[in-house]
């Protein structure tokens, strides 16, 4: 009987850590309205119980929303699997019946024009509370049930205040796909007594994980790039309302506790008031009284930081409100053993809701020197705007507009005012035409954001970083900034209030001969990819070809105009549809895609002098030449055939850039294969393959075998960073690393500043410059010899001894912005970007950085497109191939020296 007993009670106990009742979770002495249906009447569970799906938390805030009149819900947009985004704005309901005066109202705060004349004594605080960007850190969204619940159901004189003074947006789940995904796999695998063992599969989710979005993003680095739709939805709503508070709520390593900013002082960005860490400091007792008194450890000041504005904790710094991040210890499934002892599901919940209240508690005792803070925030802006030698920022690029377009679009969606010239603009020398031309003024209450997307920062106080160090949008974009100044600048431009889409036209009609259009703009490989998906012959001109076949009055129109190498031609005989329906698809085709298409009446080039010295076809690296029509210069480009490789061992971040830059933005077919089926699947039918970066050791030997067959059978091959070592080290890839010189200092060093030390070599996230062949395959369609690329890790590819295998290299003084040590800076310097190796017949282009980062590096997309369109053009003499045994010596020599 002692041990049924004693049996009985383990039971219940570990039940009892699986689950809690309603009341352990909510404030004691409050009572609640019956007419509000709690989590278990509607889950049909305990919260904690299971991890909520999001189709489950949707039906709960829906019918909590329908049965509250303190409650309205609003589906703000869709993810990429078409799960809904939902807002709740949660207020008193006399406060919600005057909702759209009291939003007009607190709009007032961040206009300088008006701000002054506002009374904030009786003006609600508004607080953004947000759970779970991260889909696998599901604490937050959970405890936004106990949350909905609560300020839907909870009565008394307390509620009543904090509801007549405060505006809540709820926002229960900023990541739905992931959040699903991960409650899928957790309630999958739990078992009926839990485990908290690390080792089960409960809590070791499949490749890739919850943590990131349909394309495999991590939501919480897009707040700035807004590439995603769940980030735009949440953008726009952010900037309605212009919160004051900004919450968001994370998990952490299991063997942890509790963290709340203010993080890492040293670590905040210059451009945040001192006043903002001043209200986060003074919030966070809030959270360490709530805390205290249900006996939970945590901590502060210790990690963590507030620099990268891409953050869901940092872009409220920059916008006039008080972002505060939440990190609980993660019980990453429904039960963890950790070094605090077991850590139930249910207790990471209660801690992310207290804080949650605390929150609110904070925001309405400190309501007006909130909102006198974010009206002070904006008035100060235009100050600095007054003081500023700069008038405005001029965008332009006078060969795609495109790449412009995407960057104002961004622009647009953080609520900053952008101008169109009504003319031609001139900057210092240069004339930036006015179709391809924007003007940010920095006279504007967005001014400390518009300077912090463009700052070039190069000294730091601080060389930990846990985010990238620099982020500026032109460089991303790859488009040019000029600096107007106050004396220079005039103001007879147009507001712009969205990107206009652009108009593609068939120019010079249906031709018996075939159509021209350029490789420049953005858009271009989405328009060959839809040519060969239709079955048609095209080619690519590795010279630049004659304007001839363009009609003049186009030229006058567009004077930087050249068809330059990497433009496309289409014969118009031999194709498997007749002349004229070539001649209609091509025009419905230039007008979905906004590009111009030439119908040409001659294959012969025009090589006078006066075009061949031209200063646009100058730009596309004219040095031969014009090519015919039917010259051998056209090489014909194949339809591709793509495999990405996925799985174990894939970083999973930049497979998904790729996926989404390929399938979403490029409507290219892309087959997304796990390493273990790779192993036996047949490669013939694939014309590219790309491996990521990440480690491929699940590459077993029948694979690796077939993976070189197809590369010697003339298979094109693009790899980048950790893909690169993997295939060098299988003798696949003919590239070669630089070595670091090792530290002989023998002087004592601080055991305290080991971490410091190491983490000061880390190359987090930093922009460089590289030097770029403008005639090479890889870089058709660019004009600038200087290319931006984005820096992350310290390995560094020697250039190739073959000068013509290593098209990009960094230049020797490569830094534009962000944090690089000296002696990674030495490492980096003449180093090589992009090397292109030889197997065989096959083309191997191992990239030594990511060019399609986060989606909104559009500046170097591509070179990584060109790479697969015309990576297996590049001719053999212009590759890597293995080194000699006389090579091999010297670099053995070389290495044995370090």
């Amino acid at each position: 009987m002692r041990l049924l007993a004693a049996l009985a009670l383990l039971l219940t106990m570990q039940v009892s850590m699986a689950q809690k009742p309603l009341d352990y979770y909510l404030p004691k002495n409050v009572t609640y309205n019956k007419n509000i249906p709690t989590p278990e009447a509607i889950l049909g569970y305990e919260v904690g119980k299971w991890h909520v799906s999001h189709d489950q938390l949707v039906y709960y805030m829906r019918m909590v929303a329908n049965a509250s009149d303190r409650i309205t819900l609003e589906v703000t947009g869709k993810t990429h699997e078409d799960r809904p985004l939902l807002l709740l704005t949660i207020s008193s309901p006399e406060n919600q019946k005057v909702m759209k005066r009291l939003q007009a109202a607190h709009a007032q705060l961040s206009d300088p024009n008006k701000s002054s004349e506002l009374d904030v004594s009786n003006l609600p605080v508004v607080v953004y509370q947000g759970y779970s960007v991260h889909g696998n850190e599901s604490s937050g969204s959970n405890a936004a049930v106990v949350l909905a619940y609560y300020l839907a159901a909870a009565q008394g004189p307390a509620v009543d205040s904090l509801l007549n003074e405060t505006i809540v947006l709820l926002d229960p789940c900023l990541n739905p796909d992931g959040l699903n995904r991960f409650a899928s796999w957790v309630n999958t695998h739990r078992s009926k007594t839990p485990s908290g063992d690390g080792n089960t599969r409960e809590h070791n989710e499949a490749w890739p994980r919850g943590r990131t979005n349909h394309y495999w993003f991590d939501l919480n680095r897009d707040w700035l790039p807004v590439q995603h739709p769940e980030s735009q939805a949440r953008i726009a709503q952010f900037h309605q309302w212009k919160p004051n508070v900004l919450t968001d709520h994370h998990e952490m390593g299991g063997n942890s506790t509790y963290f709340f900013q203010p993080g890492i002082p040293a670590r905040t960005n210059p451009n945040t008031p001192r006043t903002n860490q001043e209200l986060t400091g003074k919030i966070a007792t809030y959270h360490a009284a709530a805390l205290d008194r249900i006996g939970s450890l945590y901590y502060t000041k210790e990690s963590f930081d507030d620099y990268y504005y891409g953050k869901g904790s940092t872009y409220p710094d920059v916008n006039g409100c008080v972002g505060i991040l939440f990190e609980q210890a993660s019980s990453r499934g429904h039960l963890q053993h950790t070094e605090n002892g077991k850590l139930p599901f249910a207790f990471t919940i209660r801690n992310q809701f207290v804080t949650s209240l605390s929150t609110l508690q904070a925001a309405r005792e400190l309501r007006e020197e909130l909102l006198n803070y974010q009206r002070d925030f904006y008035a100060d802006a235009i100050k600095a705007a007054n003081g500023d030698p700069v008038a405005a920022y001029a965008l332009n690029d006078n060969h795609d507009p495109s790449r412009v377009n995407h960057l104002v679009e961004v622009l647009l969606q953080h609520n900053i005012q952008v101008k169109r010239p009504k003319q031609d603009v001139k900057a210092g020398n240069q004339v930036l035409l006015k179709d391809h031309t924007y003007l940010v003024e920095l006279q504007q209450p967005q001014y400390h954001l518009i300077k912090a997307m463009f700052e070039r920062r190069t000294e730091f106080l601080d060389s930990l970083f846990y985010d990238v160090s620099a982020w500026t949008l032109d460089r991303a974009f790859n488009v040019a900034l000029h600096p107007i100044s106050k004396k220079a600048y005039r103001n007879n431009h147009e507001v712009v209030t969205s990107v206009p889409a652009k108009q593609g036209r068939l120019i010079g009609g249906t031709s018996k001969i075939g159509y021209l259009f350029n490789w420049n703009p953005y858009e271009a490989p989405r328009v060959l990819n839809a040519i060969l998906k239709k079955g048609l012959i095209a080619k690519v001109a590795t010279k630049p070809v004659s304007n001839k076949a363009v009609p003049s009055n186009y030229l006058n129109e567009h004077p930087t105009f050249a068809l330059g190498r990497g433009s496309i031609f289409i014969p118009a005989q031999n194709q498997p549809v007749s002349s004229s329906k070539l001649g209609g698809y091509l025009q419905k085709l230039a007008a979905r895609e906004g590009i111009d298409i030439f119908g040409v009446s001659t294959g012969l080039s025009n090589e006078n002098e006066a075009q061949v010295g031209s200063e646009a076809h100058k730009a596309t690296g004219l040095t031969d030449g014009f090519a015919d029509l039917g010259s051998s210069s056209f090489r014909k480009v194949k339809r591709q055939k793509i495999m990405l490789l996925a799985g174990n061992g894939v970083r999973s971040y930049d497979a998904g850039e790729i996926w989404h830059l390929l399938d979403h933005r490029f409507d290219i077919d892309v087959a997304v294969v796990d390493i273990n089926t790779f192993n036996y699947a047949k490669l013939h039918k694939y014309t590219t393959i790309i491996m990521a970066d990440g480690s491929y050791g699940g590459i077993n030997s029948s694979g690796l075998s077939k993976l070189k067959t197809w590369l010697n059978d003339g298979g094109n091959l693009v790899a980048i960073k950790g893909a690169v070592q993997w295939l060098k080290g299988k003798g696949l890839a003919h590239v070669e690393y630089k070595k670091a010189d090792k530290d002989t200092s023998s002087a004592p060093k601080a055991y305290a500043n080991l971490g410091n030390n190491y983490g000061a070599q880390v190359i987090g996230g930093a922009i460089v410059n590289t030097s770029a062949d403008l005639t090479h395959p890889l870089l058709y369609g660019y004009h600038h010899k200087e290319l931006p690329f984005f820096r992350r890790g310290t390995s560094f590819m020697k250039p190739a001894k073959n000068n013509y295998a290593t098209p990009i290299r960094y230049t020797s003084n490569p830094l534009v912005s962000g944090y690089i040590s000296d002696k990674n800076i030495e490492q980096l310097k003449s180093s090589a970007t992009v090397v292109v190796s030889g197997q065989g017949r096959g083309r191997v282009t191992c990239f030594a950085d990511n060019p399609n980062f986060r989606a909104f590096w559009y500046g170097t997309n591509k070179v990584f497109l060109n790479a697969l369109f015309f990576g297996n053009l590049v001719e053999g003499g212009a590759v890597a191939a293995p080194l000699k045994k006389e090579d091999k010596k010297t670099q053995q020599e070389e290495e044995h020296q370090h």
